[in-house]
């Protein structure tokens, strides 16, 4: 069966090079019983995806379920998969088979797992492992074969991360993972899907097709689409009632289209379960800190070298001297040298400024210079020990012996 016929049979639409990807791969792993892993956004038609494999597959007599994870209490799903005995938990007056023994022999799609909770992520495993399964309130082992096909809009590596998803699940799962495209990685195939709603619906209620002027057409393949094809279908039907004439324009077509959600910026890249940062962004964080406290300081040396001490507070006077003063020095000839009056009255011992230090040449904001500098100072000044100058530095051991071979600094 070629792809054309695979795509009238089951309904799908479209000819993006990305949905055709995805319909190759589902026929190829069909025939096997390998564990797959669809993911996509919501609306992108996922469970159209598990029908294929499973009519294509060696199972396609056995008995199909369509399980919402997202949709049961979690309460009760361990109940609603694997079954449970009678008196097992209150309310439970008849023994029950779960999906995992009245499926045995099919396919079980199982939507949304990443809402699955921890404990049934445990028995999941267990089945993808062993086939085996306890019901609720039992301690008999029953065995069950069934195909797994899992769904997913959510990243479960990220939520692995964050503790909640099941590392060694995701790994079972995503034996072959499927990528369906959303709808704006698809423009071309957005008009069409859009008349063919249209005609549908006209069929529907009896009425015209909807038809599209230019700037509602270059709208309709502009906008986002966060509910993809399932949002698409909406406007369509909702254009098919609330249109009379049948023929929309760019502006009637943007009073029912919701409005567009600003990008955010965000972190690309990161797996962590907390934003985290590049050494080399900590490293500019703090030299840019530490430079701006820097010219703050030189601002105060030489406004005070031309008699502006008013400019500034007593906390800028107090900066000042902590950093810059040497107090009770004997007066020198040196010309690097200058005296300055202490602002405060309750002492009389001039105060003696290096200005070779204020007026020196602005420092290097190399990252790799600084980083190197601050490795030569930190191992300087635990005498070489790499364990202890990792831990003030902040970077793990492996890191920072890393950086002691690229900077060649044995």
């Amino acid at each position: 069966m070629n792809l054309q016929d695979i795509k009238q049979r089951f309904e799908i639409i479209g000819n993006s090079p990305l949905l055709n990807i995805a319909l190759e791969t589902a026929v190829k792993v069909a025939a096997t019983d390998i564990t797959v892993l669809i993911n996509g956004e919501s609306g992108v038609g996922k469970e159209a995806f598990s029908k294929i494999i499973h009519s294509l597959s060696n199972r396609k007599h056995g008995p199909f379920i369509a399980v919402n994870c997202g949709a049961i209490p979690e309460g009760t799903i361990d109940s609603e998969l694997f079954g449970h005995e009678k008196g097992s938990f209150t309310g439970a007056h008849d023994t029950r088979k779960g999906y995992f023994e009245t499926v045995s022999g099919g396919t079980i799609f199982l939507d949304e797992i990443g809402e699955l909770p921890l404990e049934t992520q445990a028995r999941l495993l267990r089945i993808l492992e062993s086939g085996e399964f306890i019901k609720v309130g039992s301690s008999k082992v029953q065995k069950t074969d069934v195909r797994i096909v899992a769904a997913t809009n959510r990243d479960l590596m990220d939520l692995s991360y964050k503790g909640k998803f099941r590392e060694d699940l995701y790994y079972r799962l995503s034996t072959v993972p499927i990528k369906v495209p959303s709808l704006r990685e698809r423009k071309e195939d957005i008009h069409i899907l859009f008349r063919k709603f249209s005609a549908d619906f006209a069929e529907k209620y009896r009425s015209k097709p909807v038809t599209l002027e230019a700037d509602a057409l270059n709208l309709l393949q502009h906008y986002t689409w966060p509910g993809n094809i399932r949002q698409l279908k909406n406007i369509a039907e909702q254009l098919s009632v609330l249109d009379e004439d049948k023929i929309v324009n760019g502006p009637e077509l943007s009073r029912v289209l919701p409005p567009e959600k600003p990008g955010l910026p965000m972190l690309i890249g990161s797996h962590a379960p907390e934003q985290q940062f590049s050494e080399r962004d900590i490293f500019y964080k703090v030299l840019y800190d530490l430079r701006k406290d820097l010219s703050d300081l030189k601002s105060i040396v030489f406004d005070l070298m031309q008699g502006n001490q008013g400019k500034h507070t007593s906390e800028g006077n107090n900066a000042f001297r902590d950093a810059f003063v040497r107090e009770e020095q004997p007066v020198t000839n040196n010309s690097n040298f200058v005296n300055i009056p202490t602002p405060t009255s309750n002492t009389h011992a001039p105060q003696i400024i290096d200005i070779t230090e204020a007026q020196s040449e602005p420092e290097s904001l190399s990252i790799e210079e600084k980083e190197i500098e601050l490795i030569r100072k930190s191992l300087k000044k635990h005498n070489g020990k790499r364990k202890r100058a990792a831990q003030e530095l902040g970077i793990s051991e492996r890191t920072l012996y890393r950086k002691i071979k690229q900077y060649d600094l044995e």
